[in-house]
Parts: structure tokens; sequence; C-alpha cells
């Protein structure tokens, strides 16, 4: 069943594609070890699977407000660059006060000339409204690496989690999924981190 999905989404055409994380910024750091952010405990787990998860407070704010600031950025999002064709918004339930995306997009760790280097990251977010609050959800991610040339499906489960994201001492990234896990924790961050100021600053 799986490869059977894998093999629906890459028969699929794709849209443009972005060469760089238009959304990164270069973290200056001073901490003796640069990898601290993303070691033990970075990467969170519910029932077996990889689910990121933070509660956003915004008070005086009700829960339809909240859905309404949410579902304009969430269904722009859609449509920026870097993201493949097959993004959209699968669920918009404003009765019940829930978004869900499913977003695919490249993630690029290197780019240089001859040296493109990027996985397919698929991901859905789900938005989850109340007065005052919004608990947001980034979950169910998938990599599709080396597409162009020989395609390797790896899930989050099984790629970027303490176990297998970094070394056994667990004070390193892993050599080869570390990449994976060190972009993802940034891309989400940087969901996260906008997510806030929308809900907060308007």
């Amino acid at each position: 069943m799986k490869r059977l999905f894998i093999a629906m989404l890459m028969a699929m055409p794709m849209a443009a594609t972005a060469q760089d994380n238009t959304w990164e910024q270069v973290e200056v750091t001073s901490q003796a070890n640069p990898d601290q952010k993303y070691l033990a405990g970075a990467v969170t787990e519910v029932d077996g699977k990889v689910v990121f998860q933070t509660t956003i407070k915004a008070p005086g704010k009700t829960a339809d407000q909240i859905y309404d600031l949410l579902h304009k950025e969430m269904a722009r999002m859609v449509k920026e660059p870097g993201q493949l064709e097959q993004s959209r918004l699968t669920i918009e339930n404003k009765e019940e006060h829930i978004i869900v995306g499913n977003y695919q997009e490249w993630l690029v760790f290197k780019n240089k000339p001859l040296n493109l280097d990027r996985t397919r990251l698929l991901y859905h977010l789900v938005a989850e409204c109340a007065d005052g609050e919004a608990t947001i959800k980034m979950m169910r991610i998938v990599y599709i690496y080396d597409e162009e040339r020989d395609p390797i499906t790896y899930y989050a489960e099984d790629w970027i989690t303490d176990r297998y994201g970094l070394n056994k001492k667990q004070n390193k990234l892993a050599r080869v999924s570390g990449k994976f896990r060190k972009k993802t924790i940034d891309r989400k961050d940087y969901l996260f981190n906008k997510f806030n100021r929308i809900l907060t600053q308007q």
C-alpha cells in the first residue's frame, strides 16, 4: 500500500521548483555544540508517531477570529514558492474550528553549482481553534529523497527520531539522517513562530 501511495505521488506533475529554503534564516549561535537544539527530545512522538505540537495563546480573540487568521495563512501557504502543486487544504471546518493542510515542498540541504541536494517533504498541518488559543500540529511527515535518480522514501518515525537521527551517544546528529532531522526542526520552528506572530500581533 505504501509503495502504491508513493508511486501515485511521483506520477503527479511537479510545479516550478524553488532551489532554496527562502524561509530560512542563518542562526548565529555561541553554543559549544551548534547541534544542541537538535539533540535528544527535539523530535517528539505521540503513540509512536512523530508529532510536533504547540499551543498558542491569543487572549481576547474568539475561536472564529483565530480560525479566520489561520485559515488565511494556511491557504496562502499552498501557493508559496517551493510548494508543489499537490499542496492543498483538505479540511476547512469553521463550525468545528478545524483546518487541515496537506503540504508538499522542497527541503533544500545544499545548493551549489552541480550539487543540488534536496528532498521532497510531505506533512500535514492541523490547526484546532478555540476561544483564546489554537493548537497547531505538524505530523504525518514523509520524505522522498534522490527523486531525480533513485527515489528513496523515508518515514519520520524511522528516520529523524532520537534513535535514528542522532549518533549512539546522542551528542551529535547522525551522519545521513541528521540533516533531515535538522532541516525539519528548522522548518517546524519557522512555521510555529509565524503562526504565533499572526495570532499575537494581529
